[in-house]
C-alpha cells in the first residue's frame, strides 16, 4: 500500500511538473504567435517577405501582389498620358513644327495612337491650257486641329475646259479620267467625307459669260455623282485675288516661311496662259503707302493677321500676252509676220478657239555667222528681239504695279516661268534652280537668234518674261529669281493652299 500511494505519489509529482511544462510551452507558443503576427503585419506595411509560406500569409501575400500591380498599371498609364501630351505639343509647336511640312514617323504614330487622323481633299484645278486633278492626303490633329501634308497625286489632261466652249458636254466628260484616279488614291470609305472642288481659272473668265456658265453646268453635274463630297459651292471661276492668295500660301508652306518673320516669306510670282499673279507680304510703309488700295487685304493665317499685296493680271498671262503681241503684226490676209519669229518659220497655232498662221517678219534680219577652220561665212535668219521686246512693251505698258520692295525681296517663280526655263536649259528640269533676271535677258538675245522650228515660238516667250520681269515689276539684271515646279516632291500650285482652306472651313 505504502508502495502503491509512493507510486503515485511520484506520478502526481510526475504529472505536476508535466503540466507546469506544457503551461510553460503554451505560454511561449502565444509569444511566438504574437511576435510573427506582427513581424508579418510589418512586413506587409514595409514591402518586405517573410519567406514563410503558410495559409494565411499566402492569402495576404496574393492581395498584396495584386495591389503592387495595379498600383504599377495605374503609373505606367499616367507616364504614357505625360508622354503622349508631351510628344503631341512637340508635334504641334514651334519650333519643331517648323522643321517640315511633311509627316514623319511621329506623326504615323500618333495616328495609329488615334491623336491624329487622316484626311483628305480633292481639287481639281481647271487652267486654260489643260485641268489637273490633285488629291491631298493630310494628318489632321485632334488637339490643334493643324494639318500636315502626307501624299499628293497630280494628274493633267489637255485641253483646258475653254477649249470646250461649243461642247461643254463634252468638256464636262473630259474630268471624269481625273476623278477615276483620284478615287484609286483615296479609300472607297472616306469618298463621301472627303471634299470635291474644280475651280476653273483666267481660261473661263475670258469667255463669254453664256458659254463659261454652260460648261460649268456640265461639269457641276458630272462632279455631283462622283461619290465624293460636293456641295453647290464645289463649281465655279475662282477670282484671280484667291488664286495668287492659295499660290503665295503653297510656296511658303512647303519652304517653310509660313510661321516665321513676314522679312522671311516669299514673294510669289506665278505666270498661267490666260493671266498672272503676284502676292507677298509688304514690309515696308512705302509699298503700302503707294500701292493702289484693291491690291492690299488681310489675311487670318495660324492665330495671326497678315496684311499682303496681292493682284492677278487678266489678259497677261503667258499665252494671252501671245495673242496680244502676234496680233499687232496681224496682215489684212489675216497671216501674222511677227519680228519675234524667225524668218524661216511658218506656223500654225490655236488658242482660245481660234487658229493663227504665224511667220516672220516680211523685211527679215540676218546675221553674219563667220566660217571657222576653212568654212565659208553665212548670214543666217534671225527673229528681230529688239522689235520683239518693243511689242512685248507695249502689252505691258501702264498696266503693271512696280513695287520698289520687291528689289529687295526673295522672289520665287513658277508655273510657265519654270517652263520656259527648263526649254531653254537654264535650270536643272527636276530640281529648278536660281537665276538672275540678267541670265533671262542674254537667254532671250540668244534664242531669237536661233533658228528653231520645233520651238517657233520661243523667241517671244523669253522676250515677254524678261520684259515682263523688268518693265513691269521693275526688277534689276542682278536680282535673283528663284524658279521651281516642285518642293520637296509636291506640285507647287494654288491647289494646295484651296485644300487647306476647305478641310478647315468647309467647301
Amino acid at each position: 500500500m505504502a508502495a502503491v500511494r509512493g507510486r503515485e505519489d511520484g506520478e502526481e509529482g510526475n504529472v505536476s511538473e508535466k503540466g507546469k511544462s506544457e503551461r510553460a510551452s503554451a505560454s511561449g507558443s502565444i509569444v511566438v504567435a504574437i511576435a510573427y503576427k506582427q513581424q508579418v503585419e510589418a512586413a506587409m506595411l514595409s514591402g518586405g517577405d517573410m519567406g514563410v509560406v503558410t495559409k494565411g500569409n499566402r492569402t495576404s501575400g496574393t492581395m498584396y501582389s495584386s495591389f503592387r500591380l495595379m498600383r504599377l498599371f495605374f503609373n505606367a498609364i499616367l507616364f504614357s498620358l505625360a508622354m503622349l501630351i508631351i510628344l503631341v505639343t512637340l508635334n504641334n509647336t514651334w519650333p519643331m513644327k517648323n522643321t517640315g511640312h511633311s509627316t514623319n514617323i511621329l506623326d504615323r504614330t500618333l495616328v495609329a495612337m488615334g491623336v491624329q487622323e487622316r484626311v483628305y481633299a480633292v481639287i481639281i484645278d481647271a487652267g486654260s491650257t489643260g485641268s489637273r486633278v490633285l488629291a491631298f492626303t493630310f494628318f489632321k490633329s485632334l488637339t490643334d486641329k493643324s494639318l500636315k501634308l502626307d501624299d499628293e497625286l497630280w494628274h493633267e489632261v489637255k485641253p483646258g475646259l475653254s477649249s470646250y466652249a461649243d461642247n461643254p458636254e463634252e468638256g464636262a466628260k473630259s474630268l471624269l479620267p481625273l476623278l477615276e484616279l483620284a478615287k484609286g488614291r483615296i479609300p472607297k470609305q472616306h469618298w463621301a467625307s472627303t471634299p470635291l472642288v474644280l475651280k476653273a481659272t483666267a481660261g473661263l473668265r475670258l469667255l463669254p459669260e453664256e458659254k463659261a456658265e454652260a460648261l460649268l453646268h456640265e461639269v457641276k453635274k458630272v462632279l455631283t455623282a462622283s461619290g465624293f463630297h460636293t456641295t453647290e459651292n464645289s463649281v465655279g471661276i475662282m477670282d484671280g485675288r484667291d488664286e495668287g492668295i492659295f499660290s503665295w500660301f503653297t510656296v511658303n508652306y512647303l519652304m517653310d516661311r509660313i510661321t516665321g518673320d513676314p522679312k522671311e516669306t516669299l514673294v510669289a510670282l506665278d505666270l498661267g496662259g490666260g493671266s498672272t499673279q503676284i502676292t507677298f507680304v509688304p514690309v515696308e510703309q512705302t509699298t503700302v503707302q503707294s500701292t493702289p488700295e484693291d491690291y492690299l487685304t488681310s489675311i487670318s493665317l495660324l492665330h495671326k493677321n497678315l496684311n499682303l499685296y496681292t493682284h492677278s493680271y487678266l489678259g497677261l498671262g503667258l499665252m494671252a500676252a501671245r495673242k496680244a503681241v502676234l496680233l499687232q503684226h496681224k496682215g489684212e490676209d489675216g497671216v501674222i509676220h511677227s519680228p519675234c519669229v524667225n524668218p524661216i518659220i511658218d506656223h500654225q497655232w490655236s488658242y482660245g478657239g481660234e487658229t493663227y498662221t504665224i511667220r516672220g517678219s516680211e523685211h527679215p534680219k540676218y546675221q553674219e555667222i563667220r566660217g571657222q577652220a576653212g568654212r565659208l561665212s553665212e548670214n543666217r535668219p534671225i527673229a528681230d528681239h529688239k522689235s520683239c521686246l518693243e511689242a512685248c512693251a507695249k502689252v505691258i505698258k501702264d498696266q503693271v504695279h512696280s513695287p520698289s520692295e520687291l528689289r529687295t525681296r526673295e522672289v520665287i517663280a513658277f508655273s510657265y516661268f519654270f517652263d520656259r526655263a527648263t526649254e531653254r536649259g537654264l535650270i536643272d528640269p527636276f530640281n529648278g534652280g536660281v537665276l538672275t533676271v540678267q541670265e533671262f535677258l542674254q537667254a532671250a538675245v540668244q534664242t531669237c537668234n536661233i533658228p528653231n522650228s520645233e520651238q517657233p515660238l520661243a523667241c517671244l516667250d523669253l522676250t515677254y518674261i524678261s520684259a515682263f520681269l523688268t518693265s513691269g515689276y521693275g526688277l534689276k539684271g542682278e536680282n535673283t529669281v528663284k524658279l521651281y515646279k516642285k518642293i520637296d516632291g509636291y506640285e507647287i500650285s494654288w491647289a494646295l493652299g484651296l485644300a487647306f482652306h476647305v478641310i478647315n472651313n468647309g467647301i
